[in-house]
């Protein structure tokens, strides 16, 4: 996977639907698992300036390619397991239901599964998460923003799956994050992620 960088996002060149996406399917790929190999590599070399100085990603993708730079790839894969993973209840949870519920598996995955159904998409068998997993989520904004289907990969579909789905608790989710003591990459991640959002939910509030 090719990481996006702040420069990219600024760039008037580049499609900004694209790159919207690719920060979306990075964000998936980190929070599902600990990154490859060659993600990680892409991710040390990746270029952190942005041609605007103090644009808003700036800063917090600086910070999240700077950890990758310190961190060996088993470094931050014992993190993962440690702040996410494990048998029984996690460190941090990853899922919507628990911070819009308090629970897993109860209705705010059951009114995903029903907005999922309404898009046409279903959960693929080989994802052993349910689909109120950030990642999934995350995944899903990716292809609103970049499928073929432009009934369904629109801003109109973006915004209102964004608004219901991952806007009312992805922050908290952050916070958990960077607030574990052990968090260090996934302590920039989720300042990476939360700045993303911000600027998301930023974006969306002018097609009001």
């Amino acid at each position: 996977m090719q990481t996006i960088t702040p420069a990219q996002l600024a760039s008037s060149a580049l499609d900004e639907e694209t790159a919207r996406a690719e920060v979306y399917g990075l964000l998936a790929a980190l929070y599902y698992a600990a990154p490859s190999p060659d993600l990680l590599a892409n991710l040390q070399v990746a270029v952190t300036e942005t041609p605007a100085p103090g644009a808003v990603l700036e800063s917090s993708w600086t910070e999240l390619v700077a950890a990758s730079r310190e961190q060996s790839l088993a470094d931050i894969a014992n993190e993962y397991d440690l702040l996410f993973g494990g048998v029984g209840k996690p460190e941090v949870y990853l899922f919507g239901s628990h911070y819009l519920s308090g629970f897993l598996n109860e209705k705010p995955l059951a009114a995903l599964r029903t907005e999922l159904a309404a898009l046409g998409l279903v959960r693929d068998d080989a994802m052993s998460e349910t689909e109120d997993h950030v990642a999934y989520l995350c995944e899903v904004m990716r292809y609103l923003i970049a499928g073929d289907d432009a009934e369904v990969a629109n801003l109109t579909r973006q915004q209102a799956f964004f608004a219901t789905q991952v806007q009312p608790w992805i922050s908290r989710m952050c916070e958990a994050v960077m607030q574990h003591p052990e968090a260090r990459f996934y302590r920039a991640l989720a300042a990476f992620t939360q700045t993303f959002v911000s600027v998301e939910a930023q974006g969306f509030d002018m097609l009001a």
